[in-house]
């Protein structure tokens, strides 16, 4: 696996151990310490992946999530001391495709970075249409884009893997483990609000009123439908 990642982590102690561990997973790493660093060098090297310390001295790096997804959806990992449920799942709302707590074993790192490049690169070859066309959406899998009507909609790695998943049985209720476990391979069982958190950003970037869902429908009890609107 070939790419760059970019590390934004104000500890220089830690930008040794990041760079081998991302050397691990065939990156290689640029290190800087602010966010405002962080979103001018997203923009002049667009690396593959983003690791981004939630605790910089100019910003928060919620913020600098935020302000990266206006623009990109360069896969991004969150690294923290905070261990907060709220944290997390505020951090998936503003964008970030995985959130790991500090202190981390090296080998977690590697893994979980392996595997979010792998559903990014090679979601697209696991399926077999190349496009799928529900109501105004336009999905181009080969290209990994999402057009609503002539809008372009930019959407996370996961948020499009989603997308796909429902709209391959557009009308169709999928559940909510059957969702979990071909865009996180999550197992039956496992207690998460991952799900509802992207659902929700899909909400915010789809509907017209996310408030009142008209395209994702929630079935509850069951899980999630995409409809046909015209």
């Amino acid at each position: 696996m070939n790419g760059t990642a970019l590390i934004v982590e104000d500890d220089h102690y830690l930008h040794q151990s990041l760079s081998e561990a991302l050397a691990d997973a065939g990156l290689k790493s640029t290190a800087v310490i602010s966010g405002a660093d962080a979103l001018a060098e997203c923009e002049k090297q667009q690396p593959s992946l983003v690791l981004l310390d939630l605790s910089l001295p100019d910003m928060d790096g919620l913020d600098v999530c935020r302000e990266l997804r206006r623009h990109s959806v360069v896969p991004i990992i969150m690294l923290t001391g905070r261990r907060s449920d709220i944290d997390r799942i505020v951090g998936l709302e503003v964008g970030a495709d995985d959130y790991i707590p500090k202190p981390f074993h090296r080998a977690e790192l590697v893994a979980r970075v392996r595997a979010l490049l792998r559903r990014a690169n090679d979601y697209t070859q696991r399926l077999p249409e190349r496009e799928i066309s529900v109501g105004q959406l336009h999905i181009r899998k080969d290209r990994r884009t999402v057009y609503q009507g002539e809008r372009e909609v930019a959407l996370t790695p996961k948020e499009f893997e989603l997308l796909c998943a429902l709209a391959s049985r557009p009308g169709e209720v999928i559940p909510s483990k059957q969702l979990l476990w071909e865009v996180w391979q999550y197992p039956e069982g496992i207690r998460t609000r991952t799900l509802d958190v992207h659902i929700g950003r899909l909400r915010g970037k789809l509907e017209r009123d996310r408030k009142n869902p008209e395209l994702i429908r929630t079935v509850p009890g069951v899980g999630y439908k995409l409809e046909s609107l015209a």
